[in-house]
């Protein structure tokens, strides 16, 4: 990871044994998540054909659950630094560099 979030498929909850914790946390996919994801495994078989792809689609709403969302504490820190700026108007480059240093 780069720091922005994973979106792990996790069909037999092996990558969540896994995790190592230390600097990210396992998150359940919101809304606007699952929305996310699905437009990506479309658009990933739209171009590949995937067969994997195809399974996820067709069994949706079985398989969205076999979704994580891995979410770095560092990039969230700032991801909410900079929703705090926009709501109160302050300046969000100031608000970022506020959130990198801790």
């Amino acid at each position: 990871m780069s720091g922005g979030i994973a979106y792990i498929y996790d069909p037999g909850d092996q990558f969540v044994r896994d995790l190592n914790t230390e600097l990210v946390d396992l998150e359940s996919l919101d809304e606007a998540d699952k929305e996310f994801v699905h437009k990506m495994v479309e658009r990933h078989y739209d171009h590949t054909g995937s067969a994997v792809a195809a399974k996820i689609l067709s069994g949706w709403s079985r398989e969205r659950r076999r979704f994580a969302k891995v979410m770095p504490r560092d990039y969230k820190r700032v991801l909410t630094a900079i929703a705090r700026a926009e709501l109160d108007g302050r300046n969000v480059d100031d608000a970022v560099m506020e959130a990198a240093r801790g």
